[in-house]
């Protein structure tokens, strides 16, 4: 430094120079209460970054506001003080610019030395020391402040003892000569085990002496002597050769240590920093506490070996650089244990530069938390991290931010990381530049309006502000590196080559990749790995004769011809159901209530139609009765409450006539399902195929996965195989798997039975599972060698996906379609456009960095735009249009149901209207499918219109009933323009409603 700096350039100076060590040594926390010349907003971004992002990160920020604002004559003293007067006075000798006093070099070792010390003899210190008996002695002689007692008080409170001691050993390591201060408490609070391991011999002769009279070398300078006993130099030299005679006595004495210590042989013991003490301290919460035996079990057994094959090495390469990248490797290939390894490759090394480390594992389905927490990142990461896994199903009594303060990797579904992100203005929040890594599961999906995009296009937004500061010489937000792993990104709706590369790097900008990874073709131990399945196709030749098909068009003919709608496309297909769909609500606008009732039933029986042709006939009639059964319930229930009979009588004459249609030919239809003569064909095909492959497999081998359209159908062919003696015969044990969502009229699985089932499979007590899509991706299921899609084509993606279930040796991968169906095709055109992907994939892959970088920037800009557009386009509805402006009447007579200001909003979520006038339009009655569909809050019953058309449900909320509105069944009048819309869900309508006030509806309703 020159001669005549400035007092300010030598304080800067001093804080560039030893940032390492007040990263190491100073309480955030503590020390803003003493800084005056801080505004309480810097002081509260500072604290939330301590709060989110840890200790370290937060002193860092506060050392960079130190560097770049502009202060008061005086301002360095008063840090220095600030220093002081929080308990941090080693941090306090490295940047006094009048004190003269920094550490020597033998003093930071032995500093150094003594912090690994601790850190290797952790789990010792946590099992063995009780806090609570040396706290009052720490505080008498200066190794904690009055507040440093308090906080570690909290600690015990809430969490025990062993969090009590980790936040004992974070504060008194910031202090002078804690070590032989500490040694001495241990003493005079008779924990001699302790401090014989601490010292390497027993509580009455130092190690310094023992160690000259055992090895005759000679005592060193005073400044190089550690006063409890412990020789820096002798300690240094057991830690690098390690010593046989020291490590056994000290193994011999706490088994735990030595663990630890081989565990620290690549990790702790290289540091030179004592840093890593505050990121080691909870680490071992990660195994669980003692009270879980399961943990207790898990602790006991042998570590994993975390080691990867050359072609994930080849993959991961530049991610270990720190760069952002997708991997893309097939089903099965190992893509999770990659991103383990540069999960564990990247804290390490944020935690041997003295750097806050944050993993976050984003997915998009609730099952693949517990699966990628359980077999891949727990049992390799619990040694040395804190792994937590988050989902909608968790049942946390902490915040998300406290779960991401006090943990190093987090598994958790992209909704709960962008609801968080939504509350980013609130005190308790968490923001992307919390975290330094994150993983990005089934990364495809990063694309237009899905929940990994718009958790994106802040990273993106963020991204840009920084080159922006960058220019204006401010400091930057830090961004967290990204890693996005898939089997197949597709080609989106592209029809040529250009148009599929333009979707992956499409994917690569958003997902803001230096490159997309890929493994060569010819590679010989991926293909051994991953082996490509024998694929049959078998055609069902459906020309059978259907009298249960051709009485079904006939009840939809005279149906037709009541309403007097004529369509253009053949009954059955998804163009008549997309028509149907179309007639309805056309109907409901203008209000031609036979037409929309009428088109409603057409859907039912062209539902029926669908059914009859994927599965039984026996299904398509339960479809049908079930539907009029529920309809003559709510017609029966809206009558006996219609005061007016003559009215009632009117009004549901069109649901008479339908209702009394079916009723008529319900016998006959059933007598036609139960004939056994006129079965599917493709039963027919998918019984030979899955009777051929169980044969031609070992009984005890053969696992199989079907996968079908619907719920509906995946429940109805696990029953027809239950009820066929000749699967029994052979030893299949199916069962469905479904999805837990409740878009769907058919009763969902819960996660707890979706685990059931998946368990059931991978002991072996299943061995066909008949799935939906929800089996396609990511879900662990055991090796198969047998996959069927049934009659089930989407795209690339899903194919790539579905043929990867089969990973078996000899597998099998069958289509069973119906000829004429267009399935076949549908599968060809799959297999050109897997074809086109990977050439795409390639092409980026071979494209100049420059005409990459250009092409990235442009969709990055044109996705921020498109995005600030779309809010902007909101805010502009939103604040033209409010509650006043609507009415709501019913989808079914038309009647005026209420107006907009009517409703109210509850959790954010469910809309309610409470008025007294809107209890007169509805009645109540029970529904089972409801009650069975498990909706997340509790139901007592639908509430429905005088004319039986459901509204909407009466869910409890703090033990009150509220009417929560379905907006689906109603149809919104803008009064300013008379426009008719129909919606299918309340997010879709450009209004915000107020949230319900529930201490003023309790105080002002005439209820009890």
């Amino acid at each position: 430094m020159a001669r005549d700096c400035s007092p300010e350039e030598a304080f800067r100076h001093l804080l560039a120079c030893f940032r390492p060590r007040l990263k190491a040594c100073i309480e955030v926390n503590g020390v803003l209460d003493y800084l005056t010349f801080l505004s309480d907003e810097a002081k509260a971004e500072i604290k939330r970054v301590a709060r989110t992002r840890g200790g370290p990160r937060a002193v860092d920020r506060l050392l960079s506001t130190l560097e770049t604002g502009q202060w008061p004559p005086g301002y360095q003293r008063e840090f220095v003080t600030a220093l002081r007067e929080a308990g941090c006075p080693l941090a306090a000798r490295y940047v006094d610019p009048d004190g003269g006093h920094l550490p020597t070099p033998a003093e930071e070792a032995a500093h150094d030395t003594h912090g690994q010390l601790v850190t290797l003899l952790l789990p010792s210190l946590v099992r063995t020391l009780q806090p609570d008996q040396v706290l009052d002695r720490c505080l008498e002689k200066g190794l904690l402040t009055g507040e440093d007692r308090a906080e570690v008080c909290q600690a015990i409170r809430n969490h025990g003892n062993p969090s009590g001691t980790r936040e004992l050993l974070n504060r008194i390591v910031l202090k002078e000569d804690w070590f032989s201060l500490f040694v001495t408490i241990l003493r005079e609070t008779e924990h001699e085990e302790l401090v014989e391991s601490l010292t390497g011999k027993n509580g009455f002769e130092s190690s310094e002496e023992a160690e000259i009279k055992e090895n005759g070398i000679e005592q060193p300078e005073a400044e190089d002597r550690v006063t409890t006993g412990f020789t820096l130099t002798s300690f240094s030299e057991q830690l690098k050769s390690e010593s046989t005679n020291q490590l056994n006595e000290i193994d011999a004495l706490d088994s735990s240590f030595s663990e630890s210590l081989a565990s620290a042989s690549d990790t702790s013991l290289a540091e030179g920093s004592i840093s890593c003490l505050d990121e080691s301290l909870g680490h071992n919460d990660t195994m669980g506490s003692d009270s879980d035996p399961e943990s207790v079990k898990e602790r006991g057994s042998p570590e994993p070996e975390l080691t990867l094959r050359s072609y994930q090495m080849e993959v991961a390469k530049l991610a270990l650089e720190g760069k952002n990248i997708i991997i893309c490797l097939p089903t099965g290939s190992g893509k999770t244990r990659v991103a383990v390894y540069i999960a564990k490759d990247h804290l390490d090394k944020k935690k041997k530069a003295s750097e806050p480390g944050k993993v976050i594992v984003l997915v998009n389905k609730v099952p693949l938390v517990e699966q990628h927490f359980r077999k891949e990142f727990e049992p390799f990461l619990k040694r040395w991290y804190r792994v937590i896994r988050l989902s909608g199903d968790s049942q946390l009594k902490i915040s998300f931010p406290e779960v991401v303060r006090s943990h190093d990797v987090i598994i958790s579904t992209a909704q709960i990381l962008e609801n968080s992100l939504l509350n980013s203005g609130e005190d308790e929040s968490v923001q992307l530049s919390d975290f330094s890594l994150i993983i990005i599961d089934e990364c495809h999906h990063t694309q237009k309006e899905g929940v990994y995009n718009n958790i994106m296009t802040r990273y993106l937004t963020q991204k840009m502000k920084n080159k922006k500061l960058m220019k204006e010489n401010q400091p930057v937000v830090p961004q967290p590196q990204i890693l996005g792993l898939t089997a197949s990104p597709g080609v989106g709706k592209a029809k040529k080559q250009a148009k599929a590369e333009e979707h992956i790097l499409r994917i690569c900008a958003n997902l803001d990749a230096f490159t997309i990874k890929t493994v060569k073709e010819n590679d010989a131990l991926l293909k051994s790995q991953v082996k490509d399945p024998c694929k049959k196709i078998v055609i069902a030749d459906d020309t059978r004769y259907d009298p249960f098909k051709k009485k079904l068009i006939d009840i939809m003919a005279d149906i037709q011809n009541y309403c007097r709608l004529y369509p253009t496309s053949d009954l059955g297909g998804q163009q008549y159901e997309q028509w149907v769909v179309q007639m309805e609500k056309k109907a409901a606008k203008e209000e031609n209530r036979t037409e929309r009732v009428c088109a409603e039933h057409l859907r039912k029986y062209n539902e029926a139609l669908q059914i009859n042709d994927t599965i039984r006939m026996i299904d398509a009639y339960n479809h049908l009765k079930n539907f009029y059964k529920d309809e003559k319930a709510k017609k029966m229930a809206a009558q006996e409450e219609d005061d007016d009979g003559q009215a009632a009588l009117i009004l549901n004459k069109t649901d008479k006539y339908l209702i009394d249609l079916f009723y008529e030919n319900k016998e006959k239809l059933k007598q036609l399902a139960l004939d056994p003569d006129h079965e599917n064909e493709k039963l027919t095909k998918l019984r030979n195929t899955i009777i051929e492959e169980f044969t031609k497999a070992d009984e005890a081998a053969a696992r199989g996965i079907i996968f079908t359209k619907t719920r509906q159908s995946a429940c109805a062919l696990s029953q027809w195989i239950a009820e066929n003696d000749k699967f029994a015969e052979i030893g299949v044990k199916a069962y469905y798997l479904i999805g837990a969502g409740h878009n769907s009229e058919f009763k969902p699985m819960t996660q707890n039975e979706q685990r059931e089932v998946i368990n059931k499979f991978r002991t072996g007590k299943l061995n066909l599972l008949i799935a939906t899509t929800v089996a396609e991706e990511g879900l662990d299921i055991k090796e198969c060698n047998i996959v069927i899609r049934y009659g089930l084509v989407t795209n690339e993606i899903a194919m790539v996906q579905a043929r990867g279930r089969a990973r078996a040796d000899e597998s099998t991968y069958v289509l069973v379609a119906q000829s004429g169906s267009g399935v076949i095709e549908r599968e060809s055109v799959n297999v050109y456009r897997e074809k086109m992907m990977y050439k795409a994939i390639n092409r980026v892959q071979n494209m100049t960095p420059q005409d990459y970088s250009q092409k990235i920037l442009e969709f990055q800009m044109q996705s921020i735009m498109e995005k600030k557009m779309k809010i902007k386009k909101n805010l502009t509805k939103q604040i033209r249009e409010n509650p006043a402006l609507i009415t709501l009447s019913c989808r079914n007579c038309s009647k005026q149901a209420c107006t907009g200001e009517d409703i109210q909003v509850i959790e954010n979520m469910h809309h309610v209207n409470m008025t007294p006038e809107f209890k007169q339009l509805y009645t109540t009655r029970s529904n089972k499918v409801l009650q069975q569909k498990l909706a997340d809050y509790q139901i007592n019953g639908e509430i429905i219109c005088k004319c039986g058309q459901s509204w909407g449900t009466m869910m409890v909320h703090k033990s009150l009933d509220f009417p929560c509105l379905n907006i689906k069944h109603f149809v919104v009048t803008f009064t300013n323009n008379s426009e008719k819309k129909i919606y299918k869900r309340w997010s879709e309508l450009p209004i915000t409603f107020p949230k319900l006030n529930y201490s003023d509806y309790c105080m002002f309703s005439d209820e009890d």
